[in-house]
């Protein structure tokens, strides 16, 4: 098999690497504003300024939403399917040993990808846009690829053992269901059969083989990461196995890091280009050892006899040749630059972003109690996340849930309880004299402690109630400059400025989309990390706001949340999030690239 794959990426290999960096470049460069944009346009006609959860409802009811969202969507589905069909049509081609004309393969693809809209092959679209990202196996590019469930879901899944079975049947069924789909693109793109027989046959093709199937899909992504990593590690190793060569002579190693520095980009650019084709190329010679198997006969693109165009002339190689050697002496200077402290790029390598324990230490004590807030404290956490709610006897009471059944395995209101009553439930097994405090008494060690307050207001009876009692609080202990108040709602911050204009609030936010700065009455926003990006930190930043990331709880997300700016991670992994914190520098290349040079060179 290897061999085979070595033949089908490497016979068209110039018009396969060309093909995908366009499309990867275009899609960064031109579609992804393009679709931003479009989704502007729509809120702007609509007289949305941004989109919250509050507001999403009404926003996609919209009959004219819901009309340019579908060709949106058409319009994403297409795009998707030309990448995906193109790269087959020229792995088909290689799999014959046919060199390509790279205009008609593109003629035949557009072609294809316009077919998709036809009613007998509508369920396609199911299948790109959703069933193929969702089981993220890498055969897919473009936006799509993007498509992830936000961890806080995931978080709240995971935290939940029947929703986590639920999950994992649904994972299973997709699963299957892509398997049983997987060649039917295949039959659809080469033998023109309509995507409701193409599935039909793709089932019985490999009805004996699906498992073998998955175990070499998943092979192969393995492979791919490898060899990233393998891209990265010889840049690297090169750089440090002539250190002293490059310390003594600058020039010289100014030159020679810049060869290495452009070595290490192409490679990355190719590996970039040839990651999805490699996947496809194992799917493709599964897909033709199967139909040789079932004694079916293999059918394939035809494609026009033409004369290939010889596109590398004197005047190219030339061209490239020149291009090297500026790329080289640009670089070289810059590097030198660099090396000589020419240049001074205020790199910060120390982050000043702060950790907010999520209700304490939850991971190792129960949530919203003194221990866990304590415990967070001894692992140098910055802020402590509560959640505060009004007894019957208006009580504010530190607790997340309105209902016991999570914490205490017993089904009741906090609010049809009075405050004595809560104090004899158990709200932990392994710890016994541990009851659901007062926020009065988080205060009162709060202000012994000197740790800052992130309190959330859950006003499950008495909104009104709950701000005023609360703001008493932080008054009384004169708590004012280390407390800030947040709600998913954006009326009960409009409460605390009526009452206490000088108190903080933050809006929390599962969705931010549109200019939310307009939201006056949130001094800072505490939003969910998979809809944070760079634009939105340096808009919100620009206006003197402050951004949030919850819940944040893995190594990946946490150096991305760091890499992003952000003011405050909220996590449920305070040992994790100090530890990379402390060691943290920005993973942007540029930045590693300059940091490695003042290294060699000091």
């Amino acid at each position: 098999m290897i061999n085979k794959i070595k033949n089908m990426l490497f016979y068209n290999f110039k018009e396969l690497v060309t093909f995908q960096t366009v499309f990867k470049v275009t899609s960064f460069l031109i579609f992804a504003p393009l679709f931003l944009n479009f989704f502007n346009i729509i809120m702007k006609i609509t007289g949305y300024e941004y989109l919250t959860f509050e507001n999403l409802f009404n926003f996609v009811t919209n009959p004219l939403v819901i009309l340019m969202l579908v060709l949106l969507i058409l319009f994403m589905m297409v795009y998707t399917f030309f990448d995906l069909s193109t790269i087959i049509i020229i792995l088909d081609a290689s799999y014959q040993k046919k060199k390509i004309d790279i205009k008609e393969v593109l003629t035949i693809s557009v072609r294809k990808s316009v077919e998709v809209f036809k009613f007998k092959n509508i369920v396609l679209a199911f299948m790109i846009l959703f069933l193929i990202p969702f089981l993220n196996i890498g055969i897919v590019s473009g936006f799509v690829s993007s498509i992830k469930i936000p961890e806080f879901i995931m978080d709240y899944i995971n935290n939940n053992l029947l929703f986590m079975g639920i999950f994992w049947i649904v994972f299973g069924l997709l699963t299957i269901l892509l398997l049983r789909w997987l060649y039917a693109v295949f039959y659809y793109v080469l033998e023109n059969c309509d995507f409701k027989e193409a599935r039909k046959k793709s089932i019985n093709l490999s009805k004996h083989s699906r498992f073998r199937d998955l175990v070499k899909l998943v092979a192969i992504q393995g492979i791919v990461y490898a060899l990233y990593i393998i891209f990265l590690l010889i840049g690297i190793a090169l750089i440090y196995l002539f250190y002293k060569l490059l310390s003594k002579v600058m020039i010289i190693g100014s030159i020679f890091i810049t060869i290495i520095g452009i070595f290490l980009a192409l490679s990355l650019i190719i590996f970039a280009a040839l990651s999805m084709p490699l996947s496809y190329a194992v799917i493709s010679i599964m897909f033709y050892r199967h139909k040789e198997k079932n004694n079916e006969n293999i059918k394939h693109i035809n494609f026009n006899k033409r004369k290939k165009i010889v596109i590398t002339t004197k005047k190219w190689q030339h061209f490239k040749v020149s291009l090297a050697i500026i790329a080289i002496v640009a670089g070289s200077v810059f590097t030198y630059g660099v090396a000589t402290n020419k240049y001074n790029f205020n790199i910060e390598y120390i982050k000043n972003t702060e950790i907010t324990a999520h209700r304490g230490d939850s991971l190792n004590y129960p949530e919203n109690t003194l221990l866990a807030f304590t415990s967070a404290l001894d692992k140098n956490a910055d802020w402590v996340e509560l959640d505060v709610q009004l007894t019957k006897d208006k009580q504010i009471v530190v607790s997340h849930d309105a209902n016991l059944k999570r914490i205490a395995g017993i089904d009741k209101n906090i609010y049809d309880l009075t405050y004595d009553e809560l104090q004899q439930i158990e709200i932990s097994k392994n710890y016994p004299n541990v009851r659901i405090p007062l926020l009065s008494e988080v205060f009162k060690w709060g202000i012994l402690d000197n740790i800052s307050f992130n309190v959330e207001l859950k006003p499950y009876d008495n909104e009104t109630s709950l701000v005023e009692k609360t703001i008493e609080l932080i008054l009384k202990y004169h708590l004012e400059d280390r407390v800030i108040l947040t709600s998913a709602k954006y009326s009960i911050l409009e409460d605390v400025k009526a009452i206490n204009n000088k108190i903080s609030t933050a809006y929390i936010m599962s969705l931010a989309y549109g200019d939310i700065s307009k939201m006056d009455k949130a001094d800072n926003f505490s939003i969910e990390a998979s809809s944070i990006s760079k634009e939105l930190v340096k808009k919100l930043h620009n206006q003197g706001k402050e951004v949030y990331a919850w819940t944040v709880n893995t190594r990946d997300s946490i150096n991305k949340m760091l890499d992003l700016n952000v003011d405050n991670i909220i996590t449920d992994d305070v040992d994790l999030a100090r530890k990379l914190l402390f060691e943290s520098r920005s993973s942007n290349l540029v930045f590693v690239y300059l940091k490695m040079i003042e290294e060699i060179f000091r």
